[in-house]
């Protein structure tokens, strides 16, 4: 069968400009409730290790909804999943203004995720779409400098609405590119349903599973109920078994089971998992320890931060148009051993006093060594994957990453609770977690290219 060759150029440009700015709004909306969560804990007189709950609940939505609604993209249309996930997304963002509760906030903020989660399904399989084969990759970078981008931004952003206007802001700030992004996505591939059938019972065990292993790591850290909490794993791990059984004998599955057979992709998968771990640790410990720990205000803490997500966006595209040429192993093993560093340096941060450039030297060591090595991971996982597939492999690594994004969040939680998070403990634990990364990455992908067919 022939490759498609992608949309004529003027079209081509206008649905770039949407999937772009897309990407850049849902990795800031992603990613800023981190800098604010001492704020809002403040505001609403809750515990910090409460609030880490709107990470995790936002989390837990993207990574239960993200493959069954990838595998309804595939039966109505990317580009109608696309506008629909963006139309949501802005009108759950004007309910954010009405918020004056934790409560409240966890279920716009569900709402927003289910949003994103509708957005995110589909968007890498219509960069396959939108792009000839001989440009994929270069269509993949440049996404992934506007991931990036939202990554940089973020802290900035959050800091300077939690320093200078109410905290709801933050999760509002984003909806004028969500209406740009629609503006721009008729351009977009137009719908080509499937017509084979929608795994439904997939679906529903997928979410079922991956809402009850979070919903019993949750219960470990945010509840008494210890032995409920485990016998809630325990069961997420007897639906799991039923839904990879259920899904070995489906054409179609919304797990993709047929892509984890494959040792390259599995093992690309572990090292995301564990890679997002670590990273998801730090940045989401910092923002306490530098406010707690050492007394920086909001927004000295969002330009600190900022350094950590500057040297992704730097080194993330660059690192993608090197895996051209250089092996993926030896970029991302080297990006994990820069990011060992960089957290051995955060560990060893002065016991009081550092100054700015202390801390942001160290987090842009981090980011640089998480940006050299998720950028040809994810470039290896989805360019490997059949076309047909695409949109599953997209999904499989969108998931991956925000379900180790929850795991890392309640890891946080659970070191705040014990008096451990705002030390040096968090950097540790991150530093040993990428070391076991770099580990998979240099034998699990050594004999992988990342060329894009």
């Amino acid at each position: 069968m022939t490759e498609p060759q992608g949309l004529p150029l003027r079209r081509r440009i206008l649905a770039v400009i949407s999937l772009s700015i897309g990407a850049l709004m849902l990795m800031i909306d992603a990613t800023i409730s981190s800098v604010v969560l001492p704020t809002i804990a403040t505001a609403l007189e809750v515990e910090g290790s409460a609030t880490l709950l709107v990470v995790t609940v936002y989390q837990l939505i993207l990574a239960m909804t993200l493959l069954p609604l990838s595998a309804v993209g595939d039966r109505i249309g990317y580009r109608r999943m696309y506008q629909a996930g963006f139309v949501l997304h802005a009108l759950a963002g004007g309910l954010c203004l009405l918020v004056d509760s934790l409560p409240a906030l966890i279920l716009v903020r569900a709402l927003q995720s289910l949003a994103a989660a509708a957005a995110m399904s589909v968007a890498v399989a219509m960069l396959r779409q939108v792009y000839p084969p001989q440009r994929l990759g270069s269509g993949l970078a440049l996404n992934t400098i506007f991931n990036a981008s939202g990554t940089a931004l973020a802290p900035v952003l959050g800091g300077l609405i939690a320093a200078y206007t109410d905290w709801q802001w933050a999760f509002v700030a984003v909806v004028p590119l969500s209406i740009i992004s629609l503006m721009f996505s008729r351009a977009l591939p137009d719908p080509v349903p499937h017509e084979h059938p929608f795994d439904l019972r997939g679906a529903a065990m997928c979410s079922l599973t991956f809402g009850l292993l979070i919903a019993g790591l949750e219960g470990t850290v945010h509840t008494n109920y210890l032995l409920t909490s485990l016998a809630v794993m325990v069961a997420a791990g007897v639906s799991a078994w039923f839904l990879v059984r259920h899904e070995k004998a489906e054409a179609q599955p919304v797990l993709p089971v047929d892509l984890l057979a494959r040792s390259d992709l599995g093992l690309t998968t572990l090292a995301t998992f564990l890679g997002t771990i670590a990273s998801m640790i730090m940045m989401l410990s910092m923002p306490f320890r530098l406010q707690h720990g050492y007394g920086f205000s909001v927004g000295e803490i969002g330009g600190m931060m900022a350094a950590y997500a500057v040297a992704s966006l730097m080194f993330a595209p660059l690192a993608g148009l090197l895996s051209d040429r250089i092996a993926v192993p030896l970029l991302c093993t080297l990006g994990l051993l820069m990011a060992s560093i960089g957290m051995a340096a955060v560990a060893l941060l002065p016991d009081t006093s550092p100054s700015h450039f202390d801390v942001a030297w160290r987090l842009w060591f981090c980011g640089a060594g998480f940006g050299l090595f998720f950028s040809p991971n994810a470039r290896f996982l989805v360019g490997s994957a059949p076309r047909a597939r695409a949109a599953a492999a997209g999904s499989l690594f969108t998931t991956t990453r925000m379900l180790a994004m929850a795991f890392g969040a309640t890891l946080v939680a659970a070191l705040l609770a014990m008096g451990l998070g705002t030390g040096p403990t968090p950097a540790i634990v991150a530093g040993v977690i990428a070391l076991v990364t770099a580990g998979i990455s240099a034998s699990g992908l050594r004999q992988t290219t990342t060329a894009v067919t």
